[in-house]
């Protein structure tokens, strides 16, 4: 027969083990009266009141197993109780020290779980047990006796507190543990999202500026030229609105999975022609170019590439200052590449360059998860140059 796993032990509950242990001895007890050939008996054999005390000994001992992970104090209570009651009814000088262990393991229990006043009384109550045993006995009219190897069984409770503390520590470090890969996990998505938004708004609105601000030159000359503007405006804000709403939806504690706003695709580089549509619409013309096999890459890949795209072509919108950019995306078998580069003047290039944006910082962030390379600064021919390198786990299908 196989033995049990650790961890089926593990789920044994604690009143179970002081159960077993007390009845276990119990019946070695009455075996003592049973009259087997070849074995020790007892010459008075069982009587009716040993007997009775037995019974209710047993009773108690294994209501305090029962009750010992909701009343605790009470259900050692039961156990010392028990335990000293079937010591008396047998006339022993003091208390089984399988018994005795039975009231070892409630105390380990006690001292894991449950808060200081209730392990300091647990022990207390364990380590009087045999001093008081002693003085029943001289109640009961027994001889008068000293406590019999009180040092041993008071080295079983300090043995099975100290296991229990040991249980309790572990426990609370595990805990902590927890906590802390649980806020770890939440100021990554936090960040994450942090990320997404800017990406998203930071291009948006550097749209809505450009397409706001021609409007504004030219509605008393060309209006026309100014309602199309403001209807580019408009179609930008929207989209914004509906990508915030796919974003923040699932953060909405509503319980009704009609209010929640369904999630859409996230982009990748097949929405590279839109997004430089979109911004050669606004008044800086996007040139994209490809080099390489077009592979089937991983979303996270696709959806980063993407966004340092997007926040590239943004910062050239806002910064440089230029009336074009170019966007090369390099497509090998082990890694796909993207560069955006510009010939603008672009006021505080360098300070970007440094790294103190929040755009080029979560860039920064996106290449970094990925194991990927990034760089980000002046040209050689002037202007500004962002860079990205993104490893391919696997070669995609083509």
């Amino acid at each position: 027969m196989g033995h049990m796993p650790l961890s089926q032990l593990r789920r044994v509950p604690p009143g179970a083990w002081t159960a077993l242990i007390w009845c276990a001895y119990l019946a070695d007890s009455l075996r003592a009266y049973s009259g087997i050939p070849g074995m020790p008996r007892e010459p008075s054999g069982l009587k009716p009141v040993t007997g009775l005390v037995l019974a209710a000994a047993t009773a108690a001992a294994l209501a305090g197993s029962v009750l010992l992970r909701r009343r605790p104090l009470f259900a050692i209570g039961l156990l010392i109780a028990g335990s000293a009651a079937a010591a008396l009814a047998r006339s022993s000088p003091t208390i089984a020290l399988a018994h005795y262990l039975a009231i070892d393991v409630a105390l380990g229990f006690i001292v894991a779980t449950r808060p200081r006043p209730a392990r300091i009384g647990a022990l207390a109550l364990t380590l009087a047990v045999i001093p008081g045993y002693a003085q029943a006995r001289l109640a009961f009219g027994a001889p008068a006796s000293g406590p019999p190897g009180w040092e041993v069984y008071a080295l079983n409770a300090v043995v099975a507190g100290l296991a229990g503390d040991s249980v309790r520590r572990a426990r609370n470090y595990a805990e902590r543990l927890r906590a802390h890969a649980v806020a770890e996990a939440v100021a990554a998505e936090r960040l994450r999202i942090s990320r997404e938004l800017h990406d998203m708004v930071a291009h948006s609105m550097g749209i809505i500026a450009l397409q706001a601000g021609a409007a504004a030159r030219v509605i008393d000359t060309q209006p026309q030229r100014a309602r199309e503007a403001l209807y580019e405006v408009e179609n930008a804000g929207r989209e914004t609105l509906a990508g915030l709403r796919r974003m923040l939806g699932p953060l909405r504690a509503d319980p009704l999975p009609e209010a929640r706003a369904p999630l859409g695709p996230l982009p990748g580089l097949a929405d590279v022609g839109q997004l430089a549509a979109a911004t050669t619409a606004a008044g800086v013309r996007v040139d994209v170019r490809w080099h390489g096999e077009r592979h089937l890459l991983p979303p996270d890949i696709e959806l980063a590439a993407y966004r340092i795209i997007q926040e590239s072509v943004t910062n050239v919108v806002r910064h440089a200052g230029t009336g074009s950019c170019q966007v090369l995306i390099t497509c090998a078998d082990e890694a796909l590449s993207v560069e955006v580069a510009d010939h603008g003047p672009g006021p505080g290039r360098g300070t970007a360059a440094a790294g103190t944006g929040h755009g080029l910082a979560g860039m920064r962030e996106r290449v970094a998860l990925l194991h990927g390379d990034f760089s980000a600064g002046p040209g050689p021919d002037g202007g500004f140059v962002v860079t990205a390198r993104l490893p391919l786990p696997v070669r995609a299908a083509t």
